[in-house]
């Protein structure tokens, strides 16, 4: 089992910046594939980013609509991963979920669908105002 938290969360303008952090617990985490997933109210969750572990190493992966806006990163001797959220719009605005798997899949696209992921946190609230 995986247990993880999320943090960092808040109200911020928009142009602004926000970093959020998913703190894992209960397995090796440099092991896990990270993933950032957002829902906004009356809308399906979406995927933002993850961070794939495979045996060449780590991959990072986008949703076009965050690329060159959103970084997201690891501090493996922190069990943490982070999303660094700069450029933020309004239509940002969403709860942010941390997730976690340890299963390696084929293709990437697959890290995108929430159910690759075995692991959710609870979520943290991002409001951009206007």
């Amino acid at each position: 089992q995986v247990q993880l938290v999320e943090s960092g969360g808040g109200l911020v303008q928009a142009g602004g910046s926000l970093r959020l952090s998913c703190v894992a617990s209960g397995r090796t985490f440099s092991s896990l594939t990270m993933g950032w997933f957002r829902q906004a109210p009356g809308k399906e969750r979406e995927f933002v980013a993850a961070l794939i572990i495979s045996w060449t190493g780590g991959r990072t992966y986008y949703a076009d609509s965050v690329k060159d806006r959103f970084t997201i990163s690891r501090d493996n001797a922190k069990n943490t991963v982070y999303l660094q959220m700069n450029s933020l719009k309004p239509e940002d605005t969403a709860v942010y979920y941390c997730a976690a798997t340890s299963t390696s899949f084929n293709s990437l696209s697959t890290y995108t669908q929430g159910r690759a992921y075995a692991y959710w946190g609870q979520g943290t609230q991002v409001t951009v105002s206007s």
